[in-house]
């Protein structure tokens, strides 16, 4: 008899997810199969769920997401070590990039895995043809070509979920940007990206961290974070008022560095104002195409020497190092009350309709990171 496992497939923008058996797939020599425990919500689900990514919506449906972490159900026959050579067997926690640089293109020869144009396709060294590649569901296939790393056996599935999104994007990105010991570092939006790179923000030794929200307890966990100064929208309604607040706090400088991880466009140019002369402006959120905005480059980015850093995924180091970020800051940081809910896999229609955000800035208990649980 086949082995399955169910799914959960969208078929369509905002429509119920499809729960599905679904054969497990033949283990490639150099395949693992990932037995998911734990499944986060992350902005760009939430893109693509919405309809604003229509390319990535298929006919017939697809398994949708990818900030996850799991067990090893299988190994294939080659493989004995995780991707740092520690002893890997079936059973063990592990967390894996959710993409496949292809390392056979220019921009991976410039070392540039992170920006490979073919990371999201299947792996030429893959023969297997699955619709388990996304993380809602009860296994994950991990094709040949992967990053995969063990997990610390005291680390739980809630807080290792986000290692391989919402952690490792903002310790790559704000790497990127080159936060430097003494900084102010200004966030702009305080969901489970802006969360982590609060702490993280701080632990590469930013003097200052400012966070930008709307949501009252969301910027009381960023104050738990490390934020060292929050700016409420309600308090501060206007571009205007937030871009003054943040001078008053820098005494008129603007911030090192900015990291824009909200999702809107109409952030930016109010980002890029908040930005000092010279400094850096990190873009993560905006992933939405057709959505514009408006900016003057001669003020916003040629007279002031600006920088924009465009950042989407990281380069597979960045997984080990945010391990060791979370080993090492236990207890410091609340990182596990970046999930906030918790859902099983048939209620993952639930799970969406209350992390979304969109159009309810002023809902106080709108969830900050949602994981399914498979």
């Amino acid at each position: 008899m086949t082995e399955t496992g169910k799914a959960a497939f969208l078929v369509g923008p905002r429509q119920p997810h499809e729960i599905r058996d679904v054969p497990l797939p033949e283990v490639e020599p150099d395949g693992i199969l990932v037995r998911v425990t734990a499944a986060g919500v992350c902005g760009s689900d939430l893109h693509i769920w919405r309809g604003e990514l229509p390319q990535s919506i298929s006919s017939g449906g697809r398994v949708p997401g990818h900030e996850m972490a799991g067990r090893v159900a299988r190994l294939g026959s080659n493989i004995r070590t995780d991707s740092l050579g520690q002893p890997l067997k079936e059973g063990d926690p592990v967390v894996y990039a959710y993409f496949y640089p292809c390392q056979r293109c220019y921009t991976c020869l410039k070392g540039q895995l992170y920006a490979c144009p073919n990371k999201y396709g299947k792996p030429a060294a893959s023969k297997v043809s699955t619709p388990l590649n996304g993380a809602y569901a009860e296994y994950y296939y991990l094709r040949p070509g992967h990053f995969v790393f063990k997990v610390p056996d005291d680390l739980s599935d809630e807080v290792v979920a986000p290692v391989n999104c919402a952690l490792s994007q903002v310790i790559f990105g704000l790497s990127k940007a080159g936060v430097r010991f003494g900084d102010t570092v200004l966030v702009q939006g305080a969901g489970g990206l802006g969360l982590n790179a609060t702490a993280v923000a701080k632990d590469m030794g930013a003097d200052r961290v400012i966070v930008i929200d709307g949501v009252k307890q969301r910027l009381e966990l960023a104050r738990q974070f490390g934020a060292d100064e929050t700016i409420d929208l309600n308090d501060y309604p206007t571009p205007e008022a937030r871009v003054g607040r943040v001078r008053d706090l820098t005494s008129g400088r603007g911030a090192d560095v900015v990291a824009e991880l909200v999702g809107l466009p109409q952030a930016v140019p109010e980002g890029l104002s908040m930005t000092r002369v010279g400094g850096t402006y990190l873009e993560i959120g905006n992933i939405s195409a057709g959505a514009t905005t408006t900016i003057e480059p001669s003020s916003m980015l040629t007279f002031s020497a600006r920088t924009v850093v465009g950042v989407i995924t990281y380069d597979p180091w960045t997984l080990p190092v945010a391990l060791d970020f979370l080993v090492r800051t236990r207890g410091k940081y609340p990182i596990g009350k970046v999930v906030s809910h918790k859902f099983p896999l048939d209620k993952i229609d639930d799970a969406f309709q209350q992390a979304e955000w969109l159009n309810r800035q002023g809902d106080q208990t709108r969830v900050t990171r949602a994981v399914i649980t498979p």
